[in-house]
């Protein structure tokens, strides 16, 4: 069986003890059988993860002994950056587990014209969080040592004018741009996907002014969810860590 991998947000050292919440002490006693010297792996999101062993454990609480630090670092050259439209149910959390999965550094999820979810302020905290989450689990899944942050929802023609890496694309079934069309290797690109139903031109317009460029990803309408795993795939292929 793989060595379990939890996040823990708190400074972590070799030879410590650190004792894990409720959430990860049901899902290592419960869901996993864990025992007492079972090994497993804590990370904190800052670089490298520590192995350790569970030492002690209860109903409401488990220990972990902190043995060796590895400093692995799984993170793609290739810095991405993905604004994504919200979108309703489970489409969302799935778009950014799997972002996560392929290498994503930063999300923001943008309320669009053609957004179809009404959140309150509470409840875009909430969504956020909720987000945050799903990363963190993805990356304890994928092995990644550094956490990508879900940043709070804003605007889609703020966080187009905000944003300032050094390649920007808006994904649009009738752009005429094409990976092979970027010149220079970039080091940091601005990904821009849309919610179910796309953009509307007056968003278009907005994006193409702040120097996003019609990045086309063939003749297929790609679902919402299924649009930035596309091109953050084709990226990292090109100029990331996919061979």
């Amino acid at each position: 069986m793989r060595i379990p991998r939890i996040f823990v947000d708190s400074v972590l050292h070799s030879n410590i003890e650190v004792t894990l919440d409720g959430a990860q002490t049901h899902y290592l006693r419960t869901v996993l059988k864990l025992t007492h010297s079972d090994p497993i792996i804590l990370f904190n999101g800052k670089g490298g993860e520590y192995s350790g062993i569970l030492s002690s454990s209860s109903k409401t609480s488990v220990t972990v002994q902190l043995e060796k630090f590895h400093p692995e670092e799984r993170e793609s050259p290739l810095r991405t950056h993905l604004g994504i439209g919200v979108s309703r149910g489970e489409r969302m959390s799935y778009a950014i587990q799997k972002a996560t999965e392929l290498g994503v550094s930063r999300i923001t999820p943008l309320i669009t014209a053609r957004c179809e979810v009404q959140l309150s302020e509470s409840r875009k905290i909430r969504k956020v969080s909720q987000w945050q989450r799903v990363v963190v689990n993805s990356c304890q899944q994928s092995r990644r040592t550094r956490v990508p942050e879900v940043r709070s929802i804003i605007d889609l023609d703020k966080w187009c004018k905000e944003t300032a890496s050094s390649a920007k694309f808006i994904l649009d079934t009738d752009g005429s741009e094409r990976v092979d069309s970027i010149v220079d290797s970039p080091e940091d690109i601005a990904i821009l996907v849309g919610p179910e139903g796309g953009f509307e031109e007056e968003e278009l317009s907005i994006a193409v002014q702040s120097g996003f460029k019609r990045l086309r990803l063939g003749p297929r309408v790609l679902r919402a969810e299924t649009a930035p795993l596309v091109a953050l795939s084709i990226l990292q292929s090109a100029y990331g860590d996919i061979p």
